[in-house]
């Protein structure tokens, strides 16, 4: 018999127009911080919403709504590390997440696309070593990361 995990995504307001195609793709082939599912896992989305923008007004909200509906692991999207700048509150909101609602938080969805890799490497955003272990989830050879370009 196979496991059911209930998950929701928050997504970075900049793209509050997201379709989710990269998330829901991923999710689909377990990959990037959905490899953590295993192959005979069923995972159901529960909820995707946006974070409302700086300040992350609807994380709150949202991860009420999310765990009223059963999600047991919340994702915040990819998109809160690869935009420009990235989220500067992300890990406020996995703390805030954890302790409030007493969910795991995993931090990305789909993996990391090479584009946006090669132009934070330029630009030296992922420098510092606190961003190590929030890439990590995402971060997949390359052939996978040009596949989400």
């Amino acid at each position: 018999m196979s496991r059911n995990t209930k998950i929701g995504i928050i997504i970075c307001d900049r793209y509050h127009r997201c379709a989710g195609g990269k998330c829901f793709r991923a999710l689909k082939e377990r990959e990037g911080a959905f490899s953590i599912y295993g192959g005979d896992e069923d995972v159901e989305l529960v909820g995707y919403a946006t974070c409302d923008g700086c300040p992350g007004g609807n994380v709150e909200y949202c991860g009420d709504e999310m765990v009223a509906n059963g999600a047991e692991v919340i994702h915040l999207a990819t998109g809160m590390l690869v935009g420009y700048p990235p989220c500067p509150n992300i890990d406020t909101f996995k703390r805030l997440l954890e302790a409030r609602l007493g969910v795991k938080v995993v931090i990305g969805t789909h993996p990391i696309p090479e584009k946006y890799l090669k132009l934070h490497t330029t630009l030296g955003t992922w420098k510092a070593e606190r961003w190590k272990p929030l890439l990590e989830p995402t971060m997949v050879d390359e052939r996978l990361r040009k596949d989400y370009d």
